[in-house]
């Protein structure tokens, strides 16, 4: 009988110590399982880290990826993504790197990173079609593709603009200075082209796109010399004479005036004026004199890596 009246409070106890070992030894499991996932996703960082210290970008690439994938929550997720980019670009990966850079941008449009995204962005199309056997041969930088030194200018120009105060403003600055130069310069080639075979309007078009998109660039010397020849042989002297007063004024000490302050306009070089030797080379030897070409140099600025975690 007693055994029958104490029974039910024996079975309640045993419930609820029971339950108390079962959810206690739950919170236990998911501290371990945290803990693990924790280690796993630092574990996982570090060893990406090590990788792009030491130059091994496709593997450290390999960690990023997996990081993200397996843990795209995680304190890391973001810090992956972003040196993502830095990792495609220094493996010469500039397509990606601008992929990688226009998805982190995406998604974390106000992150307090982003610069550096806009900035890679730039910088991959800066370096994207500066080719080994361009830099090689010595290729004139104005005489290769420029679609991509567009878009570099572009989008450090888009950087400056949304981030005038950035870290990476002052090399955007530089670059973009470079460029300018260098879309000038190519321009400037176009209108060449059209001149040596006497196309004078398509000429004198090309030569004004120098002189209204690039102002600052230091080719619109020769740009106007161009709208000047252009114009004469066309026979319209106001309009040549405009153009050379425009020169005089503020190019005062061009290379083209003579000491008595007349424009010489040199005479492209015909077949004539080449000797055997450079018609037989097909002009790799003994060439003609003809003007210097603008010499450019880019900025000698290092790659810098993303922030670190810690200056998060």
């Amino acid at each position: 009988m007693k055994f029958t009246k104490l029974g039910p409070l024996f079975i309640g106890v045993f419930v609820l110590v029971s339950g108390c070992a079962f959810f206690g030894s739950g919170n236990n499991t998911n501290d371990g399982t945290q803990q693990e996932v924790g280690s796993r996703d630092k574990s996982l960082y570090d060893e990406a880290q090590w990788r792009l210290q030491n130059g091994d970008y496709t593997a450290a690439i390999d960690r990023l990826e997996l990081l993200e994938a397996h843990f795209p929550f995680g304190r890391y997720a973001e810090q992956a993504q972003l040196e993502l980019i830095y990792a495609h670009f220094m493996s010469t990966d500039y397509d990606t790197a601008i992929l990688a850079a226009d998805r982190f941008i995406n998604l974390h449009p106000q992150h307090q990173s982003a610069d550096y995204a806009y900035y890679m962005k730039g910088l991959s199309n800066f370096q994207r079609d500066r080719g080994f056997f361009d830099r090689l041969l010595g290729t004139p930088e104005p005489l290769r593709d420029v679609s991509s030194a567009r878009s570099a200018f572009a989008q450090f120009e888009e950087l400056l603009t949304k981030f005038p105060n950035s870290y990476y403003a002052r090399d955007a600055q530089l670059r973009m200075h470079y460029l300018r130069n260098v879309l000038a310069e190519a321009e400037l080639h176009v209108a060449y082209f059209y001149l040596r075979r006497d196309a004078w309007i398509s000429a004198i078009n090309r030569a004004r796109e120098v002189i209204e998109h690039f102002p600052k660039s230091a080719v619109v010397p020769r740009a106007l010399v161009v709208v000047i020849e252009a114009n004469h042989k066309l026979g319209l002297k106001d309009a040549a004479n405009d153009a050379l007063e425009i020169l005089a004024i503020n190019f005062p000490k061009y290379e083209g005036f003579n000491d008595d302050g007349e424009l010489v306009i040199r005479s492209r070089v015909r077949n004539k004026d080449r000797s055997f030797l450079n018609t037989i080379t097909l002009g790799l030897l003994d060439r003609p004199k003809s003007a210097a070409v603008l010499k450019l140099e880019p900025p000698d600025t290092e790659t810098p890596p993303p922030p670190s975690l810690d200056d998060s």
